[in-house]
C-alpha cells in the first residue's frame, strides 16, 4: 500500500520530500519490531537486523525506480560536469531518505528507551569503539551508561583504519548493487541504523540531546554516506545497462565511462570523509 500512496516520480522531482517518507520508513520500521518482536524470546535477538529488512521492504520501488530511470538518462551524457548534473536529483533524494532514517531511528530508539531494537548495532558500535573487549562492552550496555571511550591510536593509524573500512563498505554496497540493482539500500539502512545507535549512547539517551548527536556524526557521515550512494548508483545503472543494451551497444560503453567516473568520485568524496572524521571532528566534540 505504501509504494501506492509514495509516488517514486513526484518524491524524485522534489528531492527534500524524502526526508519526510525516510521518517515514515523508519518510524515504522522500528515501531513494528517494538510491538511485535521485542518481547518474542527468539525473534528478540534479531531485532536489529529485522528493523533494518523491514525498512528496506519499504524502500525498495523508491530505489528500483531511481536507478531505472537514471539509467535512461545516462546513456545521454558525458564528462564530469555531465554526470554530476544528470545524476544530483537522485543523490540528494537519497541524502534526505538517509537524513530521515537517522533522524527517526534516534528518536524512537531514545524514546522507546529499549536497548534491544537495534542490538546488532550497538554491537557493531562496540566493535569499532572497544574493539578489545566486545563482549563486556554489549553485557554491560544500558541506558544508564556513558559514552564508551575509543582506544588510543594515532591520527595516522586511525585514518588508514576507517579508509579501510569505509573502502570495505564501498565494496559490498557495489557488490549489492551489481547483483540487484536497489540491494545496495540494505547497507545503507543498516548504516543509518548503526549512526542512530551511536547518537543515542552519545546523546546519553537524552531526547534534548539527540541533536548534537546529529550534528557529531553526520559533519562526516554526509560525506561518507553520499560516497555509498554514488557508488549504489553506479552499480545499479551498470546492472540495468546490461540488461538493456548487453555489452557490445556503443551506449553501453558510454554508461561505462559515466559508472568509473562515478565510482572515482565516491572514492575521493569517501576520503574527504575520512580526514574530516579523525582531523576535524575531534576538535568539535572531544
Amino acid at each position: 500500500m505504501l509504494e501506492s500512496i509514495i509516488n517514486p516520480k513526484r518524491a524524485e522531482k522534489g528531492p527534500w520530500k524524502m526526508f519526510f517518507i525516510g521518517l515514515v520508513y523508519a518510524s515504522l520500521s522500528i515501531l513494528l519490531v517494538h510491538w511485535f518482536f521485542a518481547k518474542d524470546q527468539i525473534l528478540s535477538k534479531f531485532s536489529g537486523m529485522i528493523v533494518v529488512t523491514f525498512c528496506v521492504m519499504f524502500s525498495l520501488p523508491f530505489m528500483y525506480h531511481i536507478i531505472k530511470n537514471e539509467e535512461r538518462e545516462d546513456e545521454e551524457i558525458t564528462g564530469f560536469l555531465g554526470v554530476w548534473k544528470i545524476h544530483n536529483d537522485a543523490i540528494f533524494a537519497f541524502m534526505w531518505l538517509f537524513l530521515g532514517f537517522i533522524v527517526a531511528f534516534s528518536l524512537w530508539y531514545v524514546i522507546l528507551q529499549n536497548s534491544g531494537l537495534l542490538n546488532a548495532q550497538i554491537g557493531t558500535y562496540c566493535n569499532i569503539n572497544s574493539p578489545g573487549d566486545i563482549e563486556n562492552c554489549i553485557t554491560d550496555f544500558d541506558f544508564t551508561s556513558k559514552v564508551i571511550s575509543t582506544s588510543a591510536m594515532s591520527n595516522g593509524t586511525r585514518l588508514l583504519s576507517i579508509i579501510e573500512n569505509n573502502v570495505y563498505v564501498m565494496i559490498f554496497t557495489l557488490i549489492f548493487s551489481l547483483i540487484f540493482g536497489a540491494g545496495a539500500i540494505f547497507i545503507l539502512a543498516w548504516n543509518a541504523s548503526v549512526i542512530a545507535a551511536a547518537i543515542g549512547i552519545f546523546a546519553k539517551y537524552n531526547l534534548s540531546d539527540i541533536p548534537f548527536g546529529l550534528l557529531r556524526y553526520m559533519i562526516h557521515g554526509f560525506p561518507e554516506i553520499a560516497a555509498y550512494f554514488i557508488t549504489a548508483l553506479a552499480g545499479g545503472i551498470f546492472g540495468v545497462g546490461v540488461v538493456r543494451h548487453g555489452i557490445k551497444d556503443k551506449k553501453f560503453l558510454r554508461i561505462i565511462e559515466n559508472v568509473i567516473l562515478l565510482l572515482f568520485i565516491a572514492l575521493i568524496v569517501l576520503l574527504i570523509a575520512a580526514l574530516i572524521e579523525v582531523y576535524f571532528t575531534p576538535l568539535l566534540f572531544k
